[in-house]
């Protein structure tokens, strides 16, 4: 990463890193280890962008969504993040070590290795918990969403001493580029608010 400023020529300051979907993952991954290693980039800030930040939980959700069969783009979602994970990094049950190692927070074992360094640093954390369009859709409940995940991982910040998070949940905002209603999209975050809060 570090070559990436330097062959660019792009200063290493007030830098801010952010995601969506899994690329808050990687975000809050990046983030925490950039800090814990003392690396010459050091991010200001970070946005995660509806992450499933708990891979355990991913997993879980991915079986839930393929035995209730509600929606075929749920089912066939479900179906390859099954066979990614398995592939990836094993079964939760017999794996857990990897899913603490990869997961930005692993609920079930409140661990915390891959935030404690993210103590000083503005964080946002977006979702649009949209339950009717979830319930509907998709047949979940708000313990089967992104939003759930997010507001635990909050939580646990918060416990660690982070005075500069944000929760941000959004209503209506979720739209797809077709036009067609999704609370898991990009949209739900305004960006002119969002540039606000890093030029701050």
């Amino acid at each position: 990463m570090n070559s990436i400023f330097k062959e660019n020529n792009i200063s290493n300051q007030n830098v801010y890193i952010g995601g969506f979907s899994s690329g808050g993952n990687i975000t809050i991954l990046i983030s925490n280890y950039l800090i814990k290693t003392k690396n010459k980039l050091q991010p200001k800030g970070i946005f995660i962008i509806d992450s499933p930040l708990d891979l355990e939980e991913l997993y879980k959700n991915a079986q839930n969504d393929v035995q209730l069969n509600k929606n075929a783009d749920a089912v066939e979602e479900g179906k390859y993040l099954i066979k990614l994970l398995d592939e990836k990094i094993g079964v939760p049950e017999t794996n857990l070590e990897n899913y603490k190692n990869l997961s930005p927070y692993l609920i079930s074992q409140n661990s915390i290795k891959n935030i404690e360094y993210l103590t000083k640093i503005k964080i946002r954390f977006y979702t649009e918990p949209d339950l009717v369009w979830q319930s509907e859709n998709r047949n979940r409940k708000y313990e089967d969403l992104n939003a759930y995940k997010l507001e635990k991982t909050y939580n646990a910040l918060k416990q660690l001493g982070n005075q500069q998070l944000e929760l941000i949940k959004t209503e209506n905002r979720g739209y797809r580029a077709n036009g067609k209603k999704h609370p898991h999209s990009w949209n739900i975050v305004e960006k002119e608010n969002l540039i606000k809060w890093i030029l701050e």
